[in-house]
């Protein structure tokens, strides 16, 4: 049940400043009120001039980190902190976890539990997953925080950080087509610019109720300036300059080529795509026999939808060659999660298809008589607009 906010705030105060201390984070915001940092970070570290309480804060693009002594050095720094209209506040010990959301009408509804300690000669075995975003991260709290969509968010960002190179600055500009409840737009945004990147992100959806929710929670969590929402199609939504990083999780079937046509036609330097269900091809394939020996791959219901899968990806990853990127199909989750657990993530590279390529290509659609929705919208923006930057 809530508590009074001082109350529970003067409890993290005593968390913060323990010995105990491991770790403590701070984000999102209170209703109508603005941090002047997004987020602060508190962990205890050890220097040669002696123990100090490391606070890093950041304001969206740039860390800013402080090492402080012991006593009312970092006992005015973690009052200044507390003062912050922050909307959560994650504290961990070595004895305890502490979870506090500030409420609606501004009391504080907290969350304790004991930290588990592993049993003696257990080192080494059942430890916890390393999720590239901590479990315990405030965003959980706005966004869920289940086993389940820990494992996915873990298994993008984790996608995410193979696409883009270690030594990339910002800016960096997102957008995330098809994007739903944005739960995995939140986590990305989360993510990079965590990693110190000037992060600008728009999410894209046809629904104008999800661009409305998406919109609010972005500046509960103090991200309004940097995370934006647009209703629109995937095909035409007005998001402004061109992305450098593209993604497309889980659009249905030619949603997932409306996404990567427009990628091409930006330019974008990187996409990332989860396809979701195959439809287009897949009916094709109903329409007409398929060619010698391969009847026994689309005679049973099952066995084609499956196949229609496989194809479709593999077109879309040819497709994608042939303009330039370097394409490939990896698992995106496991599959014991979900089925659809592939990912398309292609790179940028300028460099021409080559004969064999083209000639690789053709012969599979030629073969199958398919006609891909992606090289029709393809063909169309090669017809109708200039080459991408």
């Amino acid at each position: 049940m809530p508590e009074p906010l001082d109350v529970a705030l003067a409890e993290v105060r005593t968390l913060l400043l323990d010995p105990a201390l491991t770790r403590a984070v701070a984000a999102g915001r209170r209703r109508g009120q603005r941090p002047s940092v997004v987020r602060a970070e508190l962990r205890p570290v050890s220097l040669k001039a002696g123990p100090r309480l490391q606070i890093s804060t950041s304001d969206g693009a740039r860390p800013y980190t402080r090492n402080l002594a012991p006593g009312p050095e970092a006992g005015d720094a973690v009052d200044a902190l507390l003062a912050e209209p922050f909307g959560n506040w994650h504290v961990e010990t070595t004895d305890t976890t502490l979870q506090l959301r500030v409420t609606k009408s501004g009391e504080a509804q907290v969350h304790r539990a004991t930290t588990a300690r592993p049993a003696a000669g257990d080192a080494g075995h059942d430890r916890e997953k390393a999720y590239l975003l901590d479990p315990g991260d405030p965003i959980f709290t706005e966004i869920g925080g289940s086993a389940a969509k820990r494992r996915q968010v873990d298994a993008f960002l984790r996608a995410l950080a193979a696409t883009l190179p270690d030594e990339l600055t910002g800016p960096l500009r997102v957008v995330d087509l098809g994007c739903g409840n944005a739960y995995l737009t939140f986590a990305a945004y989360r993510y990079l610019a965590g990693r110190g990147l000037d992060v600008e992100l728009v999410g894209v959806d046809v629904r104008e109720d999800q661009r409305r929710r998406n919109t609010e929670l972005a500046e509960r969590l103090g991200w309004g300036d940097r995370v934006h929402f647009v209703a629109g199609t995937i095909a035409d939504a007005t998001v402004g300059a061109a992305p450098d990083l593209v993604l497309a999780l889980h659009a249905c079937d030619t949603a997932t080529d409306e996404a990567l046509a427009r990628a091409v036609r930006w330019g974008a330097r990187w996409v990332l795509a989860a396809p979701c269900c195959h439809h287009d091809v897949a009916a094709q394939l109903r329409a007409r026999p398929a060619p010698a020996p391969y009847e026994l791959l689309t005679r049973q219901g099952i066995l084609r939808e499956r196949f229609a899968d496989v194809l479709t990806d593999a077109l879309r990853a040819g497709l994608l060659r042939l303009h330039g990127y370097r394409a490939e199909v990896v698992e995106f989750v496991d599959s014991r999660h979900t089925p659809r657990n592939l990912l398309i993530r292609a790179r940028h590279t300028g460099t021409g298809p080559t004969d064999e390529q083209r000639r690789d290509y053709r012969d599979l659609v030629d073969q199958w008589q398919v006609t891909p929705r992606l090289e029709t919208l393809l063909s169309t923006q090669d017809r109708a607009a200039p080459a991408p930057r």
